[in-house]
Order: C-alpha cells, then sequence, then structure tokens
C-alpha cells in the first residue's frame, strides 16, 4: 500500500497521525479515499471540485506529482507520497 506522509497542520484531522497507508491506484484515488476516511480533512484537502487545494504539493518517490502525470499520477503498492502545505508569508 503506498504510503503517505501528513503535514503538520493536518494531523488534528487525521486522528493525529503523522502517516498513512492507504490502498490506492492514483493519487486523485488516494486523496479521495483520504477525504473519505476522515471527513473532516476534506474541506482542508481538497475544494468544491473534489480537486487538491493550490496551496498543497504532492511529491510521489520526491517527484512532483506536476512532473509526473498530476493527480492520474498511477501508484504502486511501495510508493512514498509526501503531502506538503505551501508557506507564504512576509
Amino acid at each position: 500500500m503506498p504510503v503517505i506522509r501528513i503535514p503538520a497542520a493536518l494531523k488534528y484531522y487525521m486522528d493525529n497521525h503523522s502517516e498513512l497507508d492507504i490502498p490506492a491506484s492514483s493519487v486523485i484515488d488516494l486523496l479521495a479515499a483520504l477525504a473519505e476516511r476522515y471527513p473532516s480533512v476534506k474541506f482542508h484537502l481538497l475544494d468544491a471540485d473534489g480537486k487538491l487545494r493550490r496551496h498543497f504539493n504532492v511529491f510521489v518517490n520526491g517527484v512532483h506529482i506536476r512532473e509526473l502525470d498530476g493527480l492520474a499520477t498511477k501508484l504502486n503498492p511501495d510508493d512514498k507520497l509526501i503531502l506538503l502545505a505551501s508557506a507564504a508569508g512576509g
């Protein structure tokens, strides 16, 4: 099962887990399963259309999904994902 690392800002909504094993065949399936398992995180993670919010970045095995197939990126059982929240400020 792919393993996803959870950013500290979202751990509260996911029973304080920093890492989860989620069965999924693609990034979008993994995010949907994550939102289904932890409904309170859905608003923070996904927009009204079910797409990843702009301030989150997803990396599969260290490669940003925009360099792969985006949310359609296929996943293997041994893949490692990182969900990273962008920081802004001045």
